[in-house]
């Protein structure tokens, strides 16, 4: 047991020795350096035994090259639509509320009803409102019957005046002929100015009837509002979200009677990111899919343009038809909004690999065999595998043995024909 245990325990010693000393040789070995080179970088490490030096001299005869599978892709151009994730959200919501406050006397209808746009929801007890409204009626009934009174005022005031100056101008003639005295002159001037005090007297009278009649149309107008806010009618046609306000239930200024959504279009929402965010474009189509399978056609209507502060993601809405109401609010989606064609190439998903920074991509081979990594992007994966881009027009693609080689290895290529 003493044996086994030291020859263990040299063995661990020298691929310690190897992996902490000798890296680069060990890295030039895995590149297919020639064993000569190999034999020379190592420099004094410890002793190589019989049998390792048997093997040693056997790879010398020939130069180690590894075997991939490569497969000859050429680029193709696709559809490459944007994919978001998002949910569907209604149309059009709003929380229908109390104006005036009176205590509800009709029935409530059940959420989930469908309405119609001015159909009554909730209807409040009017009270005195009437009464109200026939008292403002009869004020502006009473103002306008004094418009004859004042204007009749008005125009006796005007001939008065038209009177008072004929007599002064006659007086004054007289006068100046000396057929009148100056009394009688005095006395024609004095009964023009009486009577212009009374144009304007009667000018007055007339404006104050006016706006009375203006203050009890503005009655009048209040009134028939007062009235109508206590019929509270669907803005549109909708669907209850909720019941309505209960029989006898007394509402306030600000009180809810039912919250209204409309869901006929539906709207699909979404979140771009920044780098996509340039290739969507408003008006163009879009298919939404919901986690039942159903797809629904429809187009970008809204995009915006202020990041969301936390995620910086942007707002984009699509909006279909829901004639059948068959889709919910709130429904988790995924959307695919059409953009234009770009070249991308169809290879298998086990194809992808990471470099030594961690970026995903493929290798390849290029004309003097030898590896080179590409970085790619993923546009879409299928069931025939996924759509990359990044890579030249044509290419060999390791898609298999690309985790044991690293650029500028030269290796040795096995071709595979790829069925799309």
């Amino acid at each position: 047991m003493r044996i086994i245990s030291l020859v263990t325990a040299i063995a661990v010693v020298s691929i310690l020795y190897v992996l902490v000393f000798e890296r680069d040789v060990l890295k030039g070995f895995s590149s297919g350096k020639n064993i000569e080179e190999l034999a020379g970088d190592l420099g004094d490490g410890p002793e190589l035994n019989t049998e390792a030096s048997v093997a040693l001299s056997k790879i010398k005869k020939s130069e180690k090259t590894i075997s991939v599978v490569v497969v000859k892709s050429t680029a193709k151009t696709i559809d490459s639509a944007v994919i978001l994730r998002g949910e569907t959200a209604a149309a059009r919501s709003v929380e229908v509320r109390s104006e005036t406050s009176g205590q509800v006397v009709n029935e409530p209808l059940r959420k989930g009803k469908t309405i119609s746009q001015g159909q009554i929801l909730c209807s409040l007890d009017p009270g005195t409102r009437q009464a109200s409204l026939a008292d403002a009626v009869a004020g502006l009934a009473e103002a306008r019957a004094r418009v004859p009174e004042t204007r009749a005022k008005l125009d006796e005031a005007k001939a008065r005046l038209t009177e008072a100056k004929i007599n002064f101008n006659a007086a004054t003639k007289l006068s100046e002929g000396g057929y009148a005295s100056e009394t009688r002159v005095a006395s024609a001037k004095a009964a023009v100015r009486a009577a212009e005090a009374g144009i304007a007297s009667a000018t007055a009278g007339f404006d104050t009837t006016r706006s009375k009649i203006q203050s009890a149309e503005a009655s009048v107008a209040i009134a028939k509002k007062e009235i109508d806010r206590i019929s509270l009618k669907a803005p549109f046609a909708g669907i209850l979200e909720t019941d309505t306000a209960e029989l006898g239930t007394l509402l306030q200024p600000g009180a809810l009677c039912a919250k209204i959504i409309q869901l006929n279009p539906i709207k699909f929402v979404g979140f771009a990111p920044e780098t996509e965010l340039n290739r969507i474009v408003k008006g163009s189509a879009a298919t939404a899919k919901i986690i039942n399978g159903k797809e629904i056609q429809g187009k970008v209507t809204f995009i915006s343009r202020s990041a969301d502060q936390t995620t910086r993601t942007f707002r984009v809405e699509i909006e279909a038809d829901n004639a059948d109401l068959l889709i919910s609010k709130g429904q988790t989606s995924e959307i695919l909004i059409a953009s234009d064609g770009t070249q991308a190439h169809l290879l298998p998903q086990s194809a992808l690999t990471l470099n030594d920074d961690g970026a995903l991509g493929v290798r390849t081979v290029d004309e003097a065999s030898k590896v080179e990594f590409f970085e790619t992007d993923i546009i879409r994966d299928t069931v025939k595998g996924v759509w990359l881009k990044g890579l030249p027009e044509e290419t060999n693609v390791i898609i298999i043995g690309q985790e044991y080689v690293t650029d500028g290895v030269k290796v040795q290529q096995v071709f595979q024909e790829v069925k799309n």
